[in-house]
């Protein structure tokens, strides 16, 4: 046995930490956090000091185990979790529930796996920094205090199921706001002025009006004064200036450039990144520094100099916004600046190439420009066109990285073809174009984290989890709006004369953007109406900065927690008990034919349209909402519309064609099958012929396409990808086949691989009982019977199972039966 026994987190850091360290050290990984709090209880003393009680998870039992008989087995324990708050708490969950010496243990940091940092920490251990534990502490508890009081008080005021935390609603409510700037915006039209000159040399440019008309009239107007003008370069300057490259990234700004550029969501960006670190590849990224370290400063100098040369190297360090002691202090970077590209999975292939142009390139010149402004006059008015243009001089840092940017349908400057003052000008059109006002931005995940960043709230390892979860929950959809048609007005001057047409154009779609759901919409209405000091941007960059104080050892976190529970506590009881239900309900007006209240709100089952109140003796009537609508937009007519479901189309092949809407979106219903109309389809607007053609496609679909053992096969596509079926197995099709021309051979291949997999991962089978022993994922194992699912901890050595010891896991696990208790007479 190795004398050092050397903790990580993740099995593929410490595959690549083992290959740096000699044969006296062990390598290990405790798979993340060993210890948490329970999952069925508060788990925190809020009646005392606030100590959180911490226990290890069943799936970790097996781990803590075999880490414990290494552990005693050691003369020196390495504790090398990341050198984050979390990465902190792993080390002291670890020491503590592994019940570690403290003189045998030692705690390393590093900021790049590489051989140079793993020895240099090797020889330079310290002690577990407990301020850091305390700060990562302080977040867990009050994160859970806050989400476990308040998620309750959402399960009977607004509806089951439904969750809140400190930090994802609050970037919910970020959603929520900039989605109700949008429904308030209203449009502006103007007319841009746009023109095409030509030089005495016959060279073609465009320049334009810098100011824009408010009317249709005085655009005509202005372009008549331009029917016989004569135009002329009234100005002409030449300036030099120049580019500044980008800092290296922080976690944030990859994120971001890394949705803008490879079009990445920030979890796989993390994902990737988390991938590239544990192969040794870049330094960690969990960062808010923009600094590099010296060492790494000089050797890309070097890497500059000997791919470029001398004049492209500027070493420079970067100054970033500090947020305390939590994360590194270093930036984003490949840990060695030689290593241009790498040969690995392709999306970890991109990221890294992003992380080495950005970095290698903070460290190069500036690019040096020479930028043209020209100013064109006519006598005939007293306006003035600009031109502008930008000419490369020097590209210094441009030769290998230029940031993006958030800003949509940016004009680019391009170069302008030489010209002198006074020179006289050809005009071969000018144009005035109607424009339209645009409402605010809806937030993409990159523009999310950048926002939160601003205000302070969340930090690196926050971002990522935040986003997922606030899709998860519904409460946000990654949307498409399809947007909607409206026309312009475009009018040309051509050689004197002026010409006008009508087009159309599509405003108002966005694809990728998060939009609130209805339920986002109304929980966060609760939150911000109740809790708002919670729901407070600055509350929320406050705690963030409490963190901090606790990780630097100048605040006690047991005091901020005392101190917080104090008001929010009471606050939940009052509203728990006196808050009135929240619905999300609008009145939309009067139905025309009962003269009854309609209204829209949140049922039982999700929004819902309804003719008539709760108090009066005559039963409500009730619309499902399709998923296209919002409770916050539905308008009196659409809502009315919603009542003529469900919809009798006829019959067909003897069976009732009915169209309806459901839980699940608008659907064909045929005899006893559910056809769901395709995505953004108006149940109101399907008929007969539509419905026959959806029900033909679905026959179609689920005909069989071959015969294997006397059983048909079919194909489908499913949320995972193609397949077929057959006897009721599901086979994924992979992209080896050509999914479109599946070939008889390909078919049964399929199968026969699919059969021999589950002969394969079959331990026991006990058919008369329907009790089967099977190999899972991780290692495990599943006692599977009917639909009960058991899975078997990895301690358990399943091939050695009885018969009599497999009904007893069963009976065991078996769900109790709930039973009333008997009323008194």
């Amino acid at each position: 046995m190795a004398k050092n026994l050397v903790i990580v987190e993740s099995p593929a850091k410490a595959k690549t930490i083992e290959k740096f360290l000699g044969k006296d050290f062990k390598v290990e990984s405790s798979f993340g956090h060993i210890a948490d709090l329970p999952s069925k209880e508060l788990g925190v003393d809020v009646e005392g000091d606030f100590k959180p009680k911490y226990e290890v998870s069943s799936d970790k039992k097996a781990v803590v185990s075999k880490l414990k008989a290494a552990a005693k087995k050691a003369e020196i324990v390495w504790l090398a979790s990341d050198e984050d708050r979390e990465g902190e708490a792993i080390a002291w969950h670890l020491a503590e529930t592994l019940k570690l010496d403290k003189a045998k243990t030692k705690r390393i940091v590093f900021h790049e796996i590489t051989k140079s940092a793993i020895e240099k920490a090797v020889k330079n251990p310290r002690g577990i920094d407990y301020n850091l534990v305390d700060a990562q502490q302080a977040r867990r508890v009050l994160d859970r205090i806050v989400g476990y009081e308040l998620s309750p008080v959402l399960w009977r005021k607004v509806k089951g199921g439904l969750s809140a935390g400190r930090v994802q609603s609050v970037s919910v409510r970020l959603i929520v706001e900039r989605e109700r700037e949008i429904q308030k915006f209203q449009t502006e039209a103007t007319f841009r002025i746009d023109a095409e000159f030509t030089t005495a040399k016959g060279q073609v440019f465009k320049a334009k009006l810098p100011k824009a008309f408010n009317s249709e009239a005085d655009a005509k107007a202005f372009l008549d004064k331009n029917s016989d003008a004569a135009f002329s370069v009234s100005s002409l300057e030449k300036k030099p200036a120049k580019k500044s490259p980008a800092p290296p990234f922080t976690t944030s700004t990859l994120q971001q450039e890394a949705a803008r550029k490879l079009y990445f969501s920030v979890s796989k960006t993390m994902n990737m990144a988390q991938r590239l670190y544990e192969a040794g590849l870049i330094t960690y990224m969990r960062t808010d520094s923009v600094n590099l370290s010296q060492e790494a400063r000089n050797t890309a100098a070097q890497e500059i100099s000997s791919s470029y040369g001398d004049t492209y190297s500027k070493p420079r360090n970067f100054k970033g916004k500090s947020k305390g002691a939590q994360e590194a202090h270093e930036a984003i970077r490949p840990t060695n600046f030689s290593t241009h590209s790498v040969n690995i999975e392709r999306d970890q292939a991109r990221l890294y190439d992003l992380i080495w142009k950005r970095a290698i390139a903070s460290q190069m010149s500036d690019a040096q420009l020479e930028r043209t402004n020209v100013k064109i006059n006519t006598p005939n008015h007293n306006e003035t066109f600009t031109a502008n243009g930008e000419v490369i001089k020097f590209d210094g840092f441009l030769k290998v990285y230029l940031e993006g940017t958030d800003e949509e349908n940016l004009e680019q400057e391009g170069m302008l073809p030489a010209m002198t003052l006074k020179e006289a000008l050809g005009n071969n059109y000018i144009t005035a174009t109607e424009r339209f006002s645009r409402p605010p931005y809806r937030y993409t995940e990159a523009s999310l984290v950048k926002k939160l960043e601003e205000l302070g709230i969340g930090r690196p390892s926050t971002y990522a989890p935040t986003i997922s979860t606030i899709q998860n929950r519904k409460y946000v959809e990654k949307g498409a709006v399809d947007g909607a048609e409206r026309s312009y007005s475009l009018w040309t001057l051509s050689e004197g004369e002026l010409t006008g047409k009508k087009l159309t154009e599509k405003f108002g779609s966005d694809k990728g953007k998060l939009v609130p759901t209805d339920i986002g919409m109304i929980v966060t209405d609760f939150l911000v109406n109740h809790f708002e000091a919670i729901l407070d941007y600055n509350f929320t960059a406050k705690v963030e900065a409490d963190f901090d104080l606790i990780a630097s050892g100048k605040e006690d976190w047991t005091k901020m927690m005392k101190s917080f529970y104090k008001e929010f506590h009471p606050k939940v009881e009052d509203v728990s008990q006196n808050a009135e239900r929240e619905s999300g309900e609008r009145i939309l007006g009067v139905d025309p034919k009962s003269g009854r209240q309609l209204s829209v709100r949140l049922g039982k089952f999700g929004p819902i349209v309804q003719i008539g109140k709760a108090d009066e003796e005559e039963k409500q009537v009730f619309a499902s909402v399709p998923p296209n609508f919002q409770l916050a937009a539905i308008t009196f007519d659409e809502a009315l519309e919603l009542f003529k479901l469900p919809k009798d189309l006829g019959t067909y092949k003897g069976e009732d064609l009915i169209v309806n809407n459901g839980r699940f979106g608008p659907y064909v219903k045929f005899g006893d099958k559910f056809i769901s109309l395709p995505k953004g389809a108006d149940p109101m607007r399907v008929e007969m012929e539509d419905a026959i053609e959806l029900i033909k496609e679905k026959e179609a679909a689920d005909a069989p396409i071959y015969e294997y053992d006397g059983l048909p096969v079919q194909k489908g596509k499913g949320r995972f990808g193609p397949f077929i079926k057959w006897n009721n197995m599901f086979i994924n099709v992979n992209k080896k086949y050509d999914w479109d021309d599946l070939s008889n051979d390909d078919i049964e291949t399929l199968i026969k691989d699919k059969i021999q997999k589950e002969i394969d991962k079959l331990i026991h089978d006990w058919e008369e009982d329907g009790i089967r022993v099977e190999k899972a994922r991780w290692g495990r194992h599943n006692i599977i019977q009917g639909k009960t699912k058991i899975e078997l901890p990895k301690t358990v050595d399943a091939t050695k199972l009885t018969f009599e010891e497999v009904k007893g896991i069963i009976a065991k696990n078996a769900p109790k039966k709930k039973t009333r208790a008997k009323k008194k007479k």
